[in-house]
């Protein structure tokens, strides 16, 4: 992976749990994380979504439950962790001051 692609994918990876940490419910829906990554300036595919969801899944920041076809992601303790910087875990960008 180049360096600019491991760039990005660590800054989508943060933004991601950000976004699932700002929320009062701590989730939001495949399609609304897509939504909140286009406002930050990641236009990626649905399927990069779902592929970096899992990522997270996998290492413990989130729970992906499915309703129909649709993923919707929970933050867990660890994740916000990360969100907020108290974190560090290679692969994901470093939360800013």
């Amino acid at each position: 992976m180049s360096d600019f692609n491991k760039l990005l994918t660590e800054s989508i990876r943060l933004a991601l749990l950000q976004a699932l940490e700002q929320d009062p419910g701590y989730s939001h829906n495949e399609n609304i994380l897509q939504m909140i990554l286009a406002s930050v300036g990641h236009d990626v595919s649905a399927d990069r979504v779902r592929t970096e969801l899992r990522w997270l899944e996998e290492q413990g920041l989130l729970a992906i439950t499915t309703v129909g076809e649709l993923l919707i992601a929970k933050v867990t303790q660890r994740g916000v962790d990360v969100a907020l910087g108290r974190s560090r875990i290679d692969g994901i960008g470093r939360a800013r001051p």
